[in-house]
């Protein structure tokens, strides 16, 4: 077996000759390589940026952390946001967990850990979106436009991320982190003040591993309803023990009910 290291791109150049090009900040050699907005996009552009209280040196980057694969996969271009959402989803996850490492001082690993699964969720990040209005900017191929794309949580909480990623390009870390920061550290405070939306399924997984070492198991009993509308019904699996069947108008949403009946069965008999 060949065990030599591969040969990775490598500068030459210092860290001080790299901020001075912009390499930390957005303004590199490359930064239009990526649609720039036409005018009237710039405008809106322009309107969201004041309304969230953000700035961006580059339009082009911010226009690209709203513009879905769906777009790419239609046109037959490389432009989209899934490069940003990576990059802001570790980005999210580090700001968030300096904050709770900073802020609950008397809190175990456990915990930070179970609250940070919560305020960084898809339905949290989504709901997020949606108050910054980012449902309207999303940039969709014509069949995800048509499906409903702008309503859906994934793509919304996808889409934030990406613009989280957008902000650290564009001004550096310490922006980013004001920014994620300021909603973060309104969901952190919901959580302790036990006014946030349960995740059942981390909860219950949680559960069964403490008390049977083991994991649920969701099985997926029937679909009724019209196309446009399905009702999914799902029964859960807990060390031998069938809870269910729940329904809900996605298999996610399903599980989640399923999750409700089981965890808040088994955390009575405890």
């Amino acid at each position: 077996m060949n065990l030599k290291p591969s040969r990775m791109p490598t500068s030459t150049s210092s860290p001080k000759e790299r901020k001075s090009k912009g390499w930390f900040s957005g303004e590199s050699e490359e930064k239009e390589s990526f649609p720039i907005p036409d005018p009237d996009r710039k405008k809106v552009l322009a309107a969201f940026l004041k309304t969230a209280g953000l700035r961006f040196k580059s339009l082009g980057l911010l226009n690209l952390s709203f513009m879905h694969r769906s777009v790419s996969n239609e046109s037959n271009q490389k432009f989209n946001n899934e490069r940003l959402e990576f990059l802001g989803d570790a980005i999210l996850g580090a700001v968030s967990a300096d904050l709770l490492y900073r802020d609950l001082l008397d809190r175990p690993e456990g915990d930070l850990a179970r609250i940070k699964a919560v305020v960084v969720s898809e339905d949290v990040l989504s709901g997020v979106a949606l108050e910054l209005q980012i449902d309207s900017l999303l940039i969709l191929g014509r069949g995800e436009e048509l499906s409903g794309g702008r309503a859906k949580k994934t793509i919304l909480a996808d889409a934030l991320e990406a613009l989280i990623g957008a902000i650290y390009l564009d001004s550096g870390y310490k922006n980013a982190f004001s920014f994620v920061s300021r909603f973060i550290s309104v969901e952190i405070n919901r959580v302790l003040e036990n006014r946030h939306h349960l995740d059942y399924k981390s909860l219950l997984q949680e559960l069964c591993q403490r008390l049977y070492k083991n994991y649920p198991a969701y099985r997926l009993l029937k679909r009724t309803g019209p196309e446009h509308s399905y009702v999914f019904w799902i029964e859960v699996t807990v060390n031998g023990k069938v809870y269910g069947p729940a329904s809900g108008k996605s298999k996610k949403g399903a599980e989640q009910e399923a999750a409700k009946l089981a965890y808040e069965e088994l955390n009575n008999l405890i």
